[in-house]
């Protein structure tokens, strides 16, 4: 594991995207495509800021995994993923195939089933997450289950996480929620 110091989150998200923009480019070079998972939230700012600038990244010849959504919010709402993801990179860099998670369909359950088989025929090549203030990644709360063999399931948000999203601006108030997400 390389382990890097940096002053600023600027600077961290900066060179956190020049290494995802490296481990693309040789995926492509050596296999024709890549595939990545990307995660949102205030951890990703900088780094989105930063990898959609990356000039030297065929991006048709990538696949996105989207890694988390909330269950029945619109993509329009300001808290969507889907939403924060086509502003910050979808929209700007064009990714050949993207796959996001329907979090507003009628069967959630459905919805992990069909991600699970979609994800399940690529190989990922790397994934870009972030790491909650309660350690949660991708809102597998601690203490999460690491057992799971499904890509994709269905979870309940702990206090800790609903109060993250609250304090970061996405909702006005704590409050009761699942998650579609990747989990492993």
């Amino acid at each position: 594991m390389k382990i890097q110091v940096l002053k600023t989150g600027n600077e961290c998200g900066a060179a956190a995207a020049e290494r995802a923009a490296e481990t693309l480019r040789n995926a492509i070079a050596a296999k024709g495509h890549a595939a990545f998972v990307a995660a949102t939230g205030a951890s990703q700012f900088q780094f989105l800021k930063g990898l959609t600038k990356q000039t030297s990244i065929d991006w048709g010849r990538t696949t996105m995994f989207h890694l988390d959504e909330y269950i029945g919010l619109p993509e329009d709402h300001p808290a969507s993923f889907r939403r924060y993801l086509r502003e910050r990179l979808i929209d700007l860099v064009h990714p050949g195939t993207v796959h996001l998670i329907q979090g507003d369909v009628e069967d959630p359950y459905a919805e992990c089933r069909r991600l699970n088989t979609i994800i399940s025929a690529e190989t990922i090549d790397v994934a870009f997450v972030g790491i909650g203030q309660n350690g949660h990644l991708a809102f597998n709360d601690p203490p999460a289950d690491f057992d799971t063999e499904e890509p994709y399931i269905v979870v309940e948000l702990d206090e800790a996480c609903r109060e993250q999203q609250m304090g970061e601006g996405w909702f006005p108030s704590v409050r009761a929620g699942h998650y579609l997400h990747r989990s492993r």
